[in-house]
């Protein structure tokens, strides 16, 4: 099993573009147990979704979590993600509710304790949209709740001060975060070291991702292999550990074309930590 220092190391499966037998012989070759699984191919692929859900469940890993993404989302830019993104856009909602509480379904089955998404924009100054937000991802809270799982939202779209406003309002005992601090770089929203702190009760999983700050506002920064960004290798891992952080390093890989070499530099470089 690869570690950094104590902590597990895992790989998220959408980081290959390709199957799941590719993601399977990945981890495998690169000494990992740990996966971060993608449940969108399953909950497209209709009937096929038993064959998808009984091979990740037969394989010998660990699955930290799952994830669910939302069809509508465009993230041409940070504005149509913006607009497009996760729970939020209305006229998506019945269809994304159904969506996310299969993926609660499937998550319970494959024995995971987390479903992470993008759950969409915090907007605490419109009134409207912020009870929309609240009420929607308490719901789906509720449903993990029942299940016995936690819903993790990712970090990234907000400021850290403005999750943990969201998460203190709604009181939740089954929200949590799936923390990613190259989002906060590539969104733009404030130095993910000291978002640790901020969010420390609620972060359950974490992703090792890393990129650089835009120099144009309103753009996307650039993600970048792990150790060569401002998300704070290897501070990070010292942040997490001062807070007690027992969770899985799921490694996220969603540029480049050499992926599972970048996925391997980043093994190598948490490894030495």
């Amino acid at each position: 099993m690869a570690t950094c220092r104590h902590l597990p190391i895992g790989i998220c499966s959408w980081s290959l573009t390709t199957d799941l037998a590719d993601v399977i012989e990945t981890v495998n070759s690169m000494g990992l147990d740990h996966v971060h699984l993608d449940l969108s191919p399953a909950v497209e692929k209709g009937a096929a979704a038993t064959d998808y859900l009984k091979t990740a469940d037969s394989n010998d890993w660990t699955i930290s979590a799952t994830m669910i993404g939302f069809p509508q989302e465009d993230y041409t830019s940070l504005e149509t993600i913006k607009a497009t993104g996760g729970i939020m856009p209305d006229e998506h909602w019945p269809s994304n509710r159904e969506r996310a509480l299969r993926a609660l379904d499937m998550t319970a089955e494959l024995g995971a304790p987390y479903l992470t998404t993008h759950a969409g924009f915090l907007d605490h100054e419109n009134e409207t949209l912020s009870e929309n937000f609240y009420d929607r991802i308490s719901e789906l809270a509720d449903a993990a709740l029942d299940r016995d799982l936690f819903i993790l939202m990712e970090t990234g779209q907000e400021s850290a001060a403005d999750l943990r406003q969201c998460l203190e309002d709604i009181n939740h005992p089954a929200l949590g975060v799936n923390f990613d601090p190259a989002n906060m770089i590539l969104y733009n929203k404030g130095n993910p070291i000291e978002a640790v702190d901020i969010l420390a009760p609620w972060i359950k999983h974490v992703h090792i991702k890393d990129a650089t700050q835009t120099e144009t506002p309103g753009t996307w920064g650039t993600e970048v292999p792990w150790g060569d960004g401002q998300a704070g290798h290897p501070h990070l891992i010292t942040a997490l550990e001062s807070i007690l952080y027992s969770g899985t390093l799921a490694i996220e890989r969603e540029a480049g074309d050499a992926r599972k070499d970048d996925i391997q530099l980043a093994i190598q470089r948490l490894s030495q930590l």
